[in-house]
């Protein structure tokens, strides 16, 4: 037998159709089981509640009437039967009791015998209850269950272990035991976003860090120091700055994971409340039940007994919640774990048990709108005791990444004698029922919810990727340049030993015991001292000045005043901003705000906006305000009603035709919108003054708020709704002028794109108010009945009658990049009514094709000749400067996509809105593909159309990702623009990383919410907007702003000066060491190519460091354009994106220099002061080396900054001042002759001058971009 059907006004979702399971499958048994009276129990939750009852005459009304059973579980109820009477508890039986943890009761006319049996296992059972619940070990209770059981044929617990069952390859089973010991097969609940263990840190990064050949290189230098015969200085010189630097990486890794491990225990230790027996306790720690105390007395077991029945709450730490546990949520909680909603209690007693619970979604999802949730009607009428919740059963659906979809049910199984011809009663689960985990409870109503998914399954879980450790483009194109540097080096090292034609000559008369030692080593050796006297090629301080630069970066974009509130979270990649090819982007609260108001309504003839809404206000003030004219408040409240039959007569007189058909027509459409919507109004205290009453509008969209806010604006304020009724207040009187009851509602779906309700309105000559509870239509009343329906225009088109203004006037709004909704309705006579009622019942039982049955019978009779009431015109407001900003981003060169979450019709319209799509230009939508042979095709079309956008929805999307990945990758790219709707956080993130992995380009993925944070890891950089949706994106993200607008100052200018000031640094620092290693070259092939050091000791270390380390780290501040020119000329940003600053080309460019440069100050001083006064020729050469290195930085800046003036004097001073102390290297008396002055002077000039020529020359014939821009 199929399932109870779902409440009319909750008709099932179409994800329904899209994961429906096979209930008989799950469930491939039925059994009848007596349900044991509730009598005596008390309620965990306390105070009076009509779903609570004492007694079988407080049941809800129907509750013991025998049903069809539908597909039931033939599970036994973890608690059946009554407290046993006048015999021992089996607490102290056996271990196995332990087990059970006090939660086996037999019933009253059960005897010991019976319960010795049950204790020791026998009895035969179900394959599946062994597995889900192997501890329900119960005899039969009735022979025809005994008979049934005997059919199966299965064996006793006892000698054979529990199989699983087939069904949970697809599903899984949760018996429902309110403190019971929970399955152990399902994860914990335990939250988890670190990188490392204390076992794992050190491996990893070292790893991590050595996979660079840059690093691996300078290890392998610093360990050969060890070995005496390749000691070449000082061993402090070489081993020293290697860690140096990997200590600064290291701490940056080992801070960052210690931020996220506080982050997790914070989540972890939560405490909730938790649903257990009285003789439940909690060890704090374990999570686990301890062993019940033994009762000693009869009056103690008769205690226990009663005790066992009732529950009470009990708080359990976030990380030690299972499967099966009955949660009890507050407002403003956050939910632990994916969980099914029970029950939904009002605070207070005197509102209706409706069942209803609102959840915020946006860690999840990103939309910032209170979702509704109802709980089932069948846990809603049960009352809150042990026995009640203990028979339930809930069957879900496997774990999954839809987070906007669940299909599973819910079971009770009874164990009523008197009703045995119902099995088991179940009920369909859907979204409608579910809270996710890192959702927050935000209505005021307390919830018990069960546990079904905890830790690694959860939907946030499985939608969530690890965080990467991310590495700069400029980083790998340095770790390159390091492979052809130590390719030079090995080249050199073995041409030199070559050239010695690789003997081992005699040793020169007067040559000391080291050089002696050097001259007689073998070739081997002489090779591997070369290397290490090459190793300058490749200096250690380029990975020093690097990430000390990268630091002065993340300062500069923190402290700037023009983007206040950044945070700088990866301060490793910062030249990565200024290399961003491609901008994925979050919408809702990123791009947008959020917050939508309604600016235009267009009537068929006159066009309402700003100010003409005054107009609309005195309309409705006059239709709604005084009907009839009633005068005392009694005789008003029976007489005011107002149906759309009475607007018509409530018109002026004096007024002219027109005037009244527009007023009567206006009247309609605000009528039609206050009822129309799926808008819940609720009451909170104020912040400021807690004695205040606000009352605030919740829905799960925010364009259904902004209209209802609208027609509270103009007069008709929408005062109360629930499932079966609303009521509308005049603003004018403050009384009630509108009471409807809900007969049918029908969702927005972003299939149907439409959303429609069936109301019947009450007429103002009854005294007193009617039940609007009533089970039928109430035709004698006279209750006019009214289908009402708003959607978007392109399926609204061919539902309303026939006009000639609906489409133009939806394409002037929409060019307005407003968001339209077309307004109609339909009167119903009973009779059709109930035609259609009896149709639509019978079609929502269908298991089999259910949706498209219930849509066509919706189509047969309402979707017919709808009466055009208007149009309306929502703006969903943009973020500050969002506009100018994507202008700007598109005239650097970046591909701008959108992926987001929300509706097809949304996405489009804040497309148009924010000027993400061209005025004119050509939107190709694809939507519900399912098959290759069509995705092909919409390929074709884009390959032929490249210069339109695409807007593509999530079902699309996948099924390219998964039949078509390249095809439609390498055509996506090229598009100009590119819309993702109803996208999951993993979509998110699969598209990034496609995107990264087909172009090779760098990605920039920007959001907000939870939901965007697999998305925002998995970009080569991660920027967070702290907003409306929390921190979640922005503490996950590389770079976390406040705004949206501020991308652009953080791209364009910053990412172009940490990438320029990155390149030209790298670039001098290896200039720095090829020099150096090019006259040691000179000097070895004049000392007959032997390995011997020209600069030893305190000069190697400080022309690193002291001598010219301060006037090339100062290159950090260069710029070669201010910050105005950047943003108005964008497109100097393309450049970047090519990586010239720092090429193959430059790198070669500047080794010719590097080569010219050495020979020339190495050859010089030899010609010019010879081999023979080694310490003359030194001082001389270093000298030069000095002075070149720190004229070539004079010459690279392009703008002056003081402290480069200061650090290049105060270099050159400190240089001077500390000759005295290099008495051991230089000769000091020569030092201060003119003949040293000369000779320097002179090899200065040749070094620098040519090299300045060529420059100099070369940007008058070829100036770059920006040289010509300063120059405009």
């Amino acid at each position: 037998m199929p399932s109870p059907p779902r409440s009319p006004s909750h008709p099932p979702s179409d994800s329904e159709s899209d994961l429906d399971l096979d209930l008989e499958e799950l469930d491939p048994s039925t059994s009848n089981y007596p349900t044991v009276s509730s009598s005596g129990y008390r309620s965990v939750v306390g105070g009076d509640h009509r779903a609570h009852s004492t007694s079988p005459s407080h049941q809800p009304a129907g509750s013991n009437k025998p049903k069809e059973s539908g597909p039931g579980i033939a599970l036994l109820s973890l608690m059946g039967g009554a407290r046993r009477k006048y015999s021992r508890l089996g607490a102290a039986h056996n271990d196995g009791d332990d087990d059970r943890g006090g939660f086996l009761g037999l019933g009253p006319g059960q005897s010991s015998g019976e319960g010795a049996r049950r204790d020791s296992g026998e009895g035969h059972h179900h394959d599946h209850e062994q597995e889900e619940a192997p501890l329900l070990n119960r005899p039969s209770r009735s022979p025809s269950r005994s008979s049934r059981s005997s059919r199966q044929n299965s064996p006793s617990p006892a000698t054979r272990a529990p199989a699983k069952p087939e069904a949970s390859k697809s599903a899984r089973i949760i018996p429902l035991a309110p403190g019971a010991i929970k399955a152990s097969k399902y994860p914990s609940n335990i939250v988890s976003n670190h990188k490392f263990t204390p076992f794992t840190f050190l491996p990893l990064t070292l790893y991590h860090e050595f996979s660079f050949f840059f690093n691996l290189y300078f290890l392998l230098v610093a360990l050969s120091q060890i070995i005496p015969p390749l000691r070449i200085g000082y061993l402090s010189s070489y081993i020293v700055p290697l860690i140096f630097v990997l200590m600064i990486t290291l701490g940056k890794e080992a801070l960052d994971d210690l931020a996220r491990r506080r982050r997790d225990s914070e989540a972890n230790s939560e405490g909730y409340e938790v649903l257990v027996s009285t003789t439940a306790s909690y060890d704090g720690g374990r999570g686990r039940k301890k062993k019940a105390i033994q009762a000693r007395t009869l009056e103690d077991e008769e205690e226990q007994a009663e005790s066992a029945h009732n529950l009470r709450t009990l708080i359990k730490k976030s990380r030690d919640i299972r499967v099966g546990d009955i949660l009890v949520l507050k407002k403003d909680q956050r939910v632990p774990a994916d969980v099914i909603i029970l029950k939904s209690i009002p605070n207070d007693p005197s509102d209706d048990a409706t069942g209803e619970a609102f959840i915020r979604t946006d860690q999840l999802d990103g939309e910032t709108d209170w979702k509704l949730r109802v709980s089932p009607s069948l846990t809603q009428a049960l009352p809150a005791t042990l026995t009640a919740f203990s028979a339930l059963t809930i069957t879900a659906s496997a774990p999954s990444r839809e987070v906007n979809a669940f299909v599973g049910k819910i079971t009770i199984n009874s164990d009523e004698p008197e009703s045995s011809s119902e099995a088991s009663r179940s009920q369909p689960l859907t979204i409608d029922n579910t809270a996710w985990a890192n959702t927050v409870l935000a209505s005021s109503s307390t919830t018990l919810a069960a546990v079904i998914f905890t830790g690694p399954e959860t939907r946030q879980a499985l939608s969530t990727s690890k965080a990467r450790s991310k590495t700069g483009l400029l980083e790998d194109e340095i770790n390159n340049l390091t492979k052809i540097l130590c390719f030079i080096t090995f080249t050199l090292s073995i041409l030199l030993v070559a050239l010695q034609r690789i003997e081992a000559p005699t040793p020169e008369p007067g040559a000391s015991g080291e050089e002696q030692d050097i001259i007689a080593s073998a070739w081997y050796i002489k090779i591997m001292r070369f290397l290490i006297l090459f190793s300058s090629i490749i200096p250690i301080s380029l990975r020093v000045n690097l990430d000390m630069g990268k630091s002065v970066y993340a300062r500069f974009i923190e402290r700037d005043s023009g983007i206040e509130g950044t945070v700088v979270r990866t301060s490793t990649i910062p030249e990565e901003l200024g290399r961003v090819e491609y901008l994925l982007s979050d919408k809702t609260g990123t791009l947008t705000q959020n917050d939508m108001e309604l600016k235009k309504v267009h009537v068929g003839t006159v066009s309402y906006a700003g100010e003409a809404m005054d107009e609309v206000a005195e309309y409705v003030r006059q239709g709604f305000s005084n009907a009839h004219g009633a005068t005392s408040s009694d005789a008003f409240e029976q007489a005011a009603l107002v149906t759309p039959a009475s607007t018509t007569k409530q018109t002026n007189t004096a007024a002219t035709r027109t005037r009244r058909e527009i007023g009567s027509r206006v009247r309609d459409v605000v009528l039609a919108l206050s009822l129309c919507h799926n808008v819940t109004p609720t009451t909170t205290s104020s912040i400021d003054d807690p004695t205040v009453i606000e009352t605030a509008y919740q829905a799960s969209s925010p364009d259904e708020i902004a209209i209802v806010r609208w027609t509270e604006s103009v007069g008709l304020r929408l005062v109360h709704r629930d499932r079966k009724s609303i009521k509308l207040q005049s603003v004018a009187t403050g009384k009630i002028v509108v009471r409807v009851k809900i007969l049918e509602v029908f969702p927005f779906t972003s299939e149907g794109k439409r959303m429609g309700i069936v109301v019947q309105f009450e007429s103002g000559s009854d005294a007193t108010e009617r039940d609007l509870l009533a089970g039928d239509v109430d035709s004698s009343s006279g209750g006019d009945i009214w289908f009402y329906q708003k959607g978007a225009d392109t399926v609204m088109t061919t539902i309303v009658s026939a006009n000639d203004w609906l489409d133009e006037e939806c394409g002037n709004m929409a060019r307005e990049g407003l968001r339209t909704l077309v307004v109609g309705r339909k009167p119903l006579s009973p009779q059709k009514y109930q035609e259609f009622s009896d149709r639509y019942r019978a079609a929502s039982l269908l298991l089999h094709n259910r949706d498209a049955e219930m849509q066509q019978v919706i189509g047969g009779y309402l979707e017919r000749d709808l009466e055009l009431l208007g149009v309306t015109g929502v703006e969903d407001k943009l973020q500050r400067d969002v506009k100018p900003s994507l202008e700007l981003l598109r005239n650097a060169g970046i591909k701008i996509w959108m992926l987001t979450g929300d509706k097809v019709e949304t996405a489009r319209c804040v497309a148009v809105s924010a000027k993400l799509v061209a005025r004119g230009q050509y939107i190709h939508t694809i939507a519900k593909l399912k098959h290759k042979d069509l995705a092909y095709d919409n390929i074709e079309f884009l390959r032929n159309k490249p210069d339109s956008a695409l807007l593509i929805d999530g079902e699309s999307l996948a099924l390219y990702l998964d039949k078509l990945r390249d095809e439609f990758i390498s055509i996506a790219v090229q598009l100009p623009a590119v819309i993702a709707c109803r996208c999951t956080p993993t979509q998110k993130a699969d598209i990034a990383r496609l995107i990264r992995a087909y172009t090779k380009k760098r990605i920039c993925c920007i959001g907000d919410g939870g939901n965007d944070v697999s998305m925002i890891q998995a970009a080569d950089v991660g920027v967070g907007i702290v907003g409306k949706e929390g921190r979640q994106a922005s503490l996950a993200a590389d770079f976390s702003v406040t705004q949206f607008a501020h991308l652009t100052k953080l791209l364009v200018w910053h990412g172009r000066n940490s990438y320029k000031r990155s390149a030209k640094l790298a670039q001098f620092v290896i200039h720095r060491g090829l020099i150096i290693s090019v006259c040691q070259t000179m000097f070895s092939i004049a000392s007959r190519f032997e390995p011997i050091a020209l600069y030893q000791g305190w000069l190697l270390v400080g022309y690193a460091t002291l001598y010219t380390m301060a006037p090339v780290f100062s290159l950090v501040l260069d710029k070669d354009v201010d910050e105005k020119l950047a943003n108005l000329y964008p497109e100097l940003y393309k450049e970047l994106t090519e990586g010239r600053s720092l090429s193959y080309r430059t790198f070669f460019v500047w080794l010719l220099v590097s080569v010219y440069q050495g020979s020339v100050i190495q050859g010089l001083s030899q010609l010019l002061v010879g081999l023979a006064n080694f310490k003359r020729m030194v001082s001389v050469s270093f000298t030069v080396l000095v002075l070149n290195e720190l004229i070539m930085v004079a010459l690279e800046i392009t703008t002056w900054h003081i402290y480069m003036t200061l650090t290049l004097l105060s270099t050159g001073l400190l240089f001077f001042a500390s000759l005295p102390l290099l008495g051991e290297y230089f000769d000091l008396k020569y030092v201060i002759t003119l003949e040293f002055l000369w000779r320097v002077l002179a090899i200065v000039c040749v070094s620098v001058g040519p090299p300045w020529v060529v420059k100099v020359v070369g940007r008058r014939w070829r100036p770059p971009s920006w040289d010509k821009v300063r120059g405009v």
